[in-house]
């Protein structure tokens, strides 16, 4: 007998994906120009067929279940591809090439980020459509497993006993230097790195592998900083750095252009101290082109020092 699932009925999956897109039947019944009995039925006959269910009612509102999220990215790949060939059919440039969906941690640096996908959209004959997802990098695992995300490019490895089953991809690692406005800068420069004690400091929050690595480095020096902020998000802290609230460290890579971009001076830079970035992925050996790009342009050109 063959098995129920080769025999997948499409309409049906049509049907979930626009359910799940739009945010509930009758949104998705309206799109469809059917009535809100007859999409409920088809969404339930995929149900049967699937043997799971993909949908969880959270009082007046439809929710993905674990089952339905990993179905919806399948069904997402599927008609996005599927417009994509009708389109190259017919002559017509339509929504141009395949997807990259690319979830960027919450602790990279934006200018990083932007560096290390930069390569990717220099694919010829076309490159792919970029989605970035910005979160917490655990989060963003949890999307990867899910198969909703192509890749996580973030500053650690997947921690060891993660329940996630992803692989590691050293893209290479650069110093850490601390820039601040030009009259911290000048206060703080004499003296580096012992002037940093007692100094206002701008942190990432405590857990995050670059505050480890400098709460490491204060210790072994004996400094003292004072904690001026600390923050979350590597684009906020450095704002805030740049209207003088505290010194800020940033990987040395994009020193340059953090200097020219947000008008602050160089104060030193932390001996020792090293910021390393990964690219996770469910694949061991790496196939999708645009990930192969990123990571070869990574270790080739990004992080030579």
């Amino acid at each position: 007998m063959v098995d129920a699932l080769e025999w997948l009925n499409y309409h049906h999956l049509h049907y979930f994906w626009l359910v799940a897109r739009e945010g509930g039947v009758g949104r998705a019944a309206e799109k469809l120009g059917l009535a809100h009995p007859t999409v409920s039925a088809q969404v339930r006959a995929l149900e049967r067929a699937l043997g799971e269910k993909l949908f969880d009612k959270q009082g007046r509102r439809l929710v993905l279940t674990e089952f339905g999220r990993v179905a919806f990215g399948y069904a997402d790949e599927i008609f996005t591809l599927g417009r994509e060939l009708t389109d190259t059919l017919k002559g017509r440039p339509g929504s141009g090439p395949r997807r990259l969906v690319v979830g960027v941690a919450q602790t990279l640096p934006k200018l990083v980020a932007r560096r290390l996908l930069a390569p990717a959209l220099a694919l010829r004959p076309g490159p792919p459509r970029l989605v970035c997802v910005e979160d917490r990098t655990e989060r963003l695992l949890a999307e990867l497993a899910s198969n909703h995300l192509d890749l996580v490019l973030s500053d650690a490895p997947v921690p060891p006993g993660s329940h996630v089953r992803a692989f590691n991809h050293a893209l290479g690692e650069c110093g850490v230097s601390v820039c601040a406005t030009r009259v911290l800068a000048a206060r703080h420069r004499k003296g580096f790195p012992r002037s940093l004690d007692a100094a206002p400091m701008l942190l990432p929050t405590e857990g995050t592998t670059l505050r480890r690595s400098l709460e490491q480095f204060f210790d072994e020096h004996g400094l003292r900083p004072r904690i001026a902020g600390e923050f979350d998000d590597s684009a906020l802290l450095r704002a805030f750095g740049q209207d003088g609230l505290g010194l800020f460290p940033l990987p040395t890579a994009i020193e340059s252009e953090v200097r020219r971009q947000f008008e602050v001076k160089l104060v030193g830079r932390l001996s020792g101290v090293r910021e390393r970035f990964f690219a996770i992925s469910v694949e061991r050996r790496l196939k999708n082109p645009a990930v192969r790009a990123i990571c070869d342009a990574a270790r080739q050109r990004i992080f030579r020092e």
